[in-house]
């Protein structure tokens, strides 16, 4: 496993490189954006209409912030459950979404997406909110925001904590470490 720090958007060479496991410190811009979100997204891109923000080679993170306390830019932001966007993920990858930020396994069809249009599905911790609230530098709501935490924000980060869970060879974190404490 290598660490790397990077500055989106992610180069496809450099997506190439990533191997399940990898650590990412990402610097830059990321787009947050839930369940809500997603099946609006997805129904216009059924319909071939544009989405409302060019998310081509970006970076979705799944999660909703809360409302930020005085002096702070943005509230805590946990990641989601990622397994509930796979419904939408193929799809996004599709069009161009080159990598998702969410917590816990994914479904196959993920893993197959990441792999066809090279992509990668990156790995939060849950329970560090606050400290992943702490590497925002700056946010701002920029569609649908009458969904209220489940808008889409634009948000700068620094040094944003990750892991590669699925990378663009077919590689599965879950499965890797799962399979070492079967060894034991």
């Amino acid at each position: 496993m290598t660490q790397y720090r990077v500055t989106t958007p992610l180069a496809e060479d450099f997506i190439r490189q990533l191997k399940a496991g990898d650590e990412v410190l990402l610097s830059g811009a990321i787009y947050l954006a839930r369940d809500a979100a997603h099946k609006r997204m997805i129904a216009r891109l059924e319909l071939g209409e544009q989405l409302p923000v060019d998310l081509k080679g970006q970076i979705i993170f799944y999660a909703g912030p809360c409302p930020p306390k005085p002096g702070q830019i943005i509230g805590p932001i946990a990641p989601t459950t990622a397994f509930r966007m796979d419904p939408y993920a193929p799809a996004m990858y599709e069009y161009g979404v080159k990598g998702t930020i969410g917590k816990g396994p994914r479904g196959d069809t993920v893993k197959e997406a990441c792999m066809l249009y090279n992509a990668v599905s990156f790995a939060a911790i849950g329970g560090l909110s606050a400290v992943l609230s702490q590497k925002v530098r700056a946010v701002e709501i920029v569609a649908y925001e009458d969904l209220g935490p489940e808008a889409i924000r634009w948000l700068l980060v620094e040094d944003f904590p990750l892991l590669v869970a699925y990378d663009a060879h077919g590689n599965d974190l879950y499965e890797q470490e799962i399979a070492k404490y079967r060894q034991l």
